[in-house]
Order: structure tokens, then C-alpha cells, then sequence
């Protein structure tokens, strides 16, 4: 990945995207962070530090005027838009008999239509752009391998629909030089599981540990800058789905 390159990463205000917009942050890139609470997108930026190359858009991407917003944001700020990091989404467990469907729907919307929409008008600037991109989703290994005891149908499958969307458009995007592959978690520790236990779920990886913001960071830096790789689903998770737990 180039060093003066513009990320733009949404669901950025904790957790894996704020550690990924520190990692990019850290390689010499322009970032252009995203999540639905201005005043907690406010507070990731500070932490970030870095201000002439931290641009900041609140707003819901299941609404497509957030995803136009980001672009026209780095296009405005850093001149143009070459990696997008589809981070933003969310995940509760509960047992498939008591889903709501107000609750499949916010799932599909903030998991999946988000994505789609964000990506539509970032692949519009790229194309226009004529110097190719990268994009990278972030899914979960829970759609290749499914946890005894862990009822979380509504989310994994809204999240399979993103890892079909990195298939599907690795092969439509290629001709335009966009390439779109995925980082599969495990469990990791964020705020997003911190009414959790979370290191009680370390047996289920090979390493027997529960994995770092950092380490799916790295994973995502990888994908942005692989320039021969596109359609891959990279799992970062420690083992979990090779072991079977």
C-alpha cells in the first residue's frame, strides 16, 4: 500500500475499525473514519491524534447519503478514495425462535445493506478515478463454522451475505483493477463483547487464546496492499475453524 494513500474506514469510532485506522494512520495513510454517533466519532479522532490526515463522517451507512458523504469527504480532503475498510456492523446473540423481525431487518441493514451501499459509491469514485483500488470486508469465521451454545443466526447470516458480496465482486470489479477480499475474525477482544467473558472463549482456537484488535488490523493492512490477491477470505482466528472446536 502506498504511503500517502486515502482509507476510508467505516465503523471506525472503537473497537477493530478504530484499530484499523490506526494502523493505516501508522503506514502513512489518509483516513476518513466513520460511525453513526457524531460525539463518539469525535472522541476516536482525538484519540487517533494525527488531524491533517483524519477526516471524520457521522451518519448510518444503511443510509446511502453516508457512504456519498465519505467519498465526497476524501475527495475534498485527501483528493480521491483508493481503499475502503467495510468495518462497520454489529452482533448480538439470541435464540432463533425469539428474533424479532424488526431485529433480522437492523441486522441485514447494518451488516449488509450498509456494505452494499457503501461500496456502491466508493467503486463510482474509483472507477472514475481510473488507477484501480482495493476494498476489504470484514465478516466472521462463525459463517464457515457455527458454535454449539452461541445463537446468533440473525447477524451470521447477514455477515454471510458480505463474505458472498467479496466473491461476487472480486470477479466483476477485477477489470477495473478494484480488488475486494475479506478478513474473517474470531473471537476478538473489543468493546463489542465487553459484557462478555471473553477469554473463557479461548478454548476454541488452536492457539487457545482469543485474538487482539491488533492482529485483525495487521490482517486488513495485508488485503489493502496484496496487489495479486482478490476474492480471499482471510481468517484471523487463531485456528478456530481448521480445528473444529
Amino acid at each position: 500500500m502506498a504511503k500517502n494513500s486515502t482509507v476510508i474506514v467505516t465503523g471506525a469510532s472503537s473497537g477493530i475499525g478504530l484499530g484499523v485506522a490506526a494502523a493505516f494512520l501508522a503506514r502513512g495513510a489518509d483516513v476518513v473514519i466513520n460511525g453513526r454517533d457524531a460525539g463518539r466519532l469525535a472522541k476516536a479522532a482525538a484519540h487517533l491524534g494525527h488531524d491533517a490526515n483524519v477526516a471524520q463522517v457521522a451518519g448510518d451507512i444503511g443510509d446511502a447519503a453516508t457512504g456519498a458523504a465519505l467519498v465526497r469527504t476524501a475527495v475534498e480532503r485527501f483528493g480521491g478514495v483508493d481503499v475502503l475498510v467495510n468495518n462497520a456492523g454489529t452482533f448480538a446473540a439470541k435464540p432463533f425462535t425469539d428474533v424479532t423481525e424488526e431485529e433480522v431487518d437492523g441486522f441485514l441493514t447494518a451488516n449488509l445493506k450498509g456494505t452494499y451501499l457503501t461500496t456502491q459509491a466508493v467503486v463510482r469514485r474509483m472507477r472514475e478515478q481510473g488507477r484501480g483500488g482495493s476494498i476489504v470486508n470484514v465478516g466472521t469465521v462463525l459463517v464457515d463454522h457455527a458454535v454449539a451454545g452461541l445463537t446468533a443466526s440473525a447477524p451470521v447470516i447477514s455477515k454471510a451475505g458480505v463474505h458472498a458480496l467479496t466473491t461476487s465482486l472480486a470477479a466483476e470489479l477485477a477489470a477495473d483493477g478494484i480488488r475486494v477480499n475479506l478478513v474473517a475474525p474470531g473471537m476478538i477482544r473489543t468493546p463489542l463483547h465487553a459484557d462478555w467473558d471473553v477469554d473463557s472463549f479461548g478454548g476454541l482456537a488452536l492457539l487457545n487464546r482469543v485474538g487482539e484488535v491488533a492482529e485483525v488490523a495487521d490482517a486488513v493492512v495485508y488485503l489493502a496492499g496484496a496487489e495479486f490477491t482478490t476474492g480471499h477470505a482471510l481468517r484471523v482466528d487463531g485456528g478456530h475453524v481448521t480445528g473444529r472446536a
